[in-house]
């Protein structure tokens, strides 16, 4: 896998961390850059770790499945983003009554940010299950996805409260396109290949 295809995988997992944050910020009376930054790294470091734990899963499996893992790979690019594109097309009423109170969104605990960067980062853990059946290192794949969610995240959360949920949703049909158009790109590279030899 190119760098540029790593680079993109790891802005299009970003981008449903990126619309949530930019929710949060705009629920924000005056959102400061520390809070953005403590929440970039918790839903930095979340989702890097989670693509390492589908990666491990997929590679126990690889073995029974090297015929066809190309398809494997494309079916889940290409699911996870016409999701991302459908969450992003719907109109999102929920999120407006979401937040507390000002001071409470200020301080949010570490444990809700977490579990919103793991709802978030389920996503990435399919991805890596994909990415199990590809020559890649899952190393350089997780941290890239890991520093793409972290700028992502910090950006939402500062520009939430100008910008509003509607970028945010952008972002996630953006982040779903790359993906079908990766996907579409290994199923290509697998079976030009596979041609060549034939």
């Amino acid at each position: 896998m190119s760098p540029i295809s790593i680079v993109l995988i790891g802005f299009a997992m970003s981008t449903d961390a990126f619309a949530a944050a930019v929710g949060k910020g705009a629920a924000m009376r005056k959102p400061r850059l520390i809070d953005a930054l403590r929440a970039g790294l918790i839903f930095g470091v979340i989702e890097a770790i989670t693509p390492i734990i589908g990666w491990l899963l997929g590679r126990a499996a690889s073995q029974y499945v090297q015929a066809f893992d190309h398809w494997i790979a494309f079916g889940l690019l290409g699911v996870l983003g016409a999701h991302m594109i459908i969450a992003g097309l719907k109109p999102d009423d929920e999120t407006e009554g979401d937040g507390d109170d000002d001071a409470g969104e200020q301080h949010k605990s570490f444990w809700t940010l977490a579990v919103t960067g793991f709802a978030t980062s389920i996503d990435a853990m399919a991805i890596g299950v994909g990415l199990a059946f590809l020559d890649v290192h899952i190393g350089v794949v997780a941290l890239v996805i890991g520093l793409c969610t972290m700028v992502m995240v910090t950006i939402g959360i500062m520009l939430g409260r100008a910008l509003g949920a509607v970028v945010g949703k952008r972002a996630e049909i953006v982040g779903g396109v790359i993906l079908i158009i990766i996907g579409c790109a290994i199923l290509y590279e697998h079976l030009t290949a596979a041609a060549a030899v034939g």
